[in-house]
C-alpha cells in the first residue's frame, strides 16, 4: 500500500476543510485583537502616553499573531488551488487594500516615536487606526459576498477562470452588514485585550467601548442570520456527490435556490456554533461590566469561534459558491489538491503547527503582565 492511501481522499479533504477553519479562527483570535486595538486607538487613548500604552500591549506580539494569516494563505494555495485562484484574483483590489492597510501597521509602530512632533505621532496613530479598521471591515465584507455567491465561472474547454465582478459590487448591503459585524467583533476582542494588558484610563475606556461592541456583535449577528434566512438564497448540489472524485467543479450540478440553514435541520449539533457566537458575546459583555480580565478575553474568543464556525457550517460543503454559474461553485469535494499532496501537507502540519502553537504560548508567557505609563516611559526599555 502507498503511504498516502492510509487515509481516504474523502477524509483528507474533510480534514483540510477543518484545518482551514482552524487557521482562520487562529488568525481571528490572535491578530484579531491587534486589529481591534488599532481600531480603538483614537478612542481609548487621548494623550501620547496613553496611546503608547495601548500600542505596547500589542507591540511585542502582533508579528507572531500575523503568522496565522500567512499560514492560512499558504494553506489555501497548497490545499485549495482553485479557491486561492478565484479569491485572490477576483478580490484583487480588496486584497490590495488589506495589504496596504496591514503594511501601515509595522511602519506606524516603527516610526511614530522617531520624532517628538505631536503632528507626526498623531498622523502615524491614524495610520495604525486604518491598519486595524480597514482589514477588519474588508474581511467581513468578503465573507458576506461569499455567502451570497461570487460572480465567477469556469470555461468548460480549458477550465480557465472568468471573474465578472467589480470592487464596488462587493460593497452591497448584506456584505456591509457582515463587515460591520466583523469590525464589532474585533473591537470587542481588542477591548478585551486592553482590559487584560493595559492599566488606568486606557483600560477603563476600553471596557466601555468593548461593552458597546459586544452588544453590537449580538445585534449584528442576529440581523445577519435573519437576512441569511429570509433574503439570501443559498446553494445546493443537485447531482450525485463523489466525495473522492477528481477536483473538477464542472462534474456536478448545483442550484442557487437553496437554503443556507438547511444543515442545521439535518445536523442539529451544528446549532452549537451560533449559540456559542451569541453566548460568547453576551458573556464578554457581562465580564467587561464585572471587570473580569482573563475571562473577558476567553469569552470574546469563544464568540469569534462560534461566529466563524457558523459561516463554515452553514455553507458546507460549499467553500466558494458561484453566482454566475452554480455548477462552477467550489466545494470541499471538488476543489482540493491531489490525494498525495493533502497527505504530505497533513504530515508537515502535524509537525510544525504544534511548534508554532508552543512557541506562541511561550512568547505570551514571557511577555505576560500589564503595560502602564511607567513601563512606556522607561528609557532603558524597548517600548514603542
Amino acid at each position: 500500500m502507498v503511504l498516502h492511501e492510509l487515509i481516504d481522499y474523502e477524509i483528507l479533504r474533510l480534514i483540510w476543510w477543518l484545518l482551514l477553519g482552524v487557521l482562520l479562527i487562529g488568525f481571528a483570535t490572535t491578530d484579531g485583537f491587534d486589529l481591534g486595538v488599532g481600531t480603538l486607538l483614537p478612542f481609548v487613548a487621548k494623550t501620547d502616553t496613553e496611546r503608547r500604552v495601548a500600542i505596547n500591549t500589542i507591540g511585542p506580539v502582533w508579528e507572531g499573531n500575523q503568522v496565522w494569516l500567512i499560514v492560512g494563505g499558504a494553506a489555501t494555495f497548497a490545499a485549495w488551488p482553485p479557491l486561492y485562484a478565484v479569491s485572490f484574483s477576483g478580490f484583487y483590489l480588496a486584497m490590495f487594500a488589506i495589504l496596504f492597510a496591514l503594511i501601515l501597521r509595522p511602519v506606524g509602530f516603527k516610526y511614530r516615536s522617531k520624532r517628538e512632533s505631536a503632528r507626526w505621532r498623531n498622523n502615524w496613530d491614524w495610520a495604525l487606526f486604518v491598519g486595524g479598521f480597514v482589514p477588519s471591515l474588508i474581511f467581513g465584507v468578503a465573507v458576506g459576498n461569499v455567502l451570497q455567491g461570487v460572480p465567477f465561472r469556469f470555461d468548460p474547454a480549458d477550465m480557465r477562470i472568468f471573474y465578472e465582478g467589480s470592487f464596488f459590487g462587493l460593497l452591497n448591503p448584506y456584505a456591509l452588514l457582515c463587515g460591520l459585524l466583523s469590525v464589532a467583533m474585533f473591537v470587542m476582542h481588542g477591548a478585551s485585550w486592553l482590559v487584560l494588558k493595559a492599566s488606568g484610563t486606557v483600560a477603563e475606556r476600553a471596557r466601555r467601548y468593548g461593552s458597546l461592541a459586544a452588544l453590537a456583535v449580538i445585534i449584528l449577528f442576529a440581523l445577519g442570520g435573519i437576512f441569511l434566512a429570509l433574503g439570501v438564497s443559498g446553494y445546493s448540489i443537485t447531482s450525485e456527490i463523489n466525495r473522492a472524485g477528481p477536483s473538477n467543479p464542472l462534474l456536478k450540478t448545483a442550484t442557487h435556490d437553496g437554503f443556507w440553514l438547511t444543515n442545521y435541520g439535518t445536523h442539529s449539533w451544528m446549532l452549537i456554533a451560533p449559540v456559542l457566537g451569541f453566548l460568547g458575546a453576551a458573556a464578554a459583555f457581562l465580564a467587561l461590566r464585572a471587570k473580569w480580565e482573563v475571562a473577558t478575553l476567553l469569552f470574546s474568543k469563544l464568540s469569534i469561534f462560534g461566529i466563524i464556525s457558523t459561516v463554515g457550517l452553514s455553507m458546507f460543503p460549499f467553500i466558494l459558491p458561484s453566482s454566475l454559474d452554480p455548477r462552477s461553485s467550489l466545494t470541499v469535494w471538488d476543489a482540493s489538491s491531489s490525494h498525495i499532496t493533502l497527505f504530505v501537507m497533513l504530515v508537515v502540519s502535524l509537525i510544525f503547527l504544534p511548534m508554532i502553537v508552543a512557541y506562541t504560548a511561550w512568547v505570551y508567557k514571557v511577555l505576560w503582565g500589564k503595560v502602564d505609563e511607567e513601563t512606556v516611559n522607561d528609557k532603558s526599555g524597548h517600548a514603542y
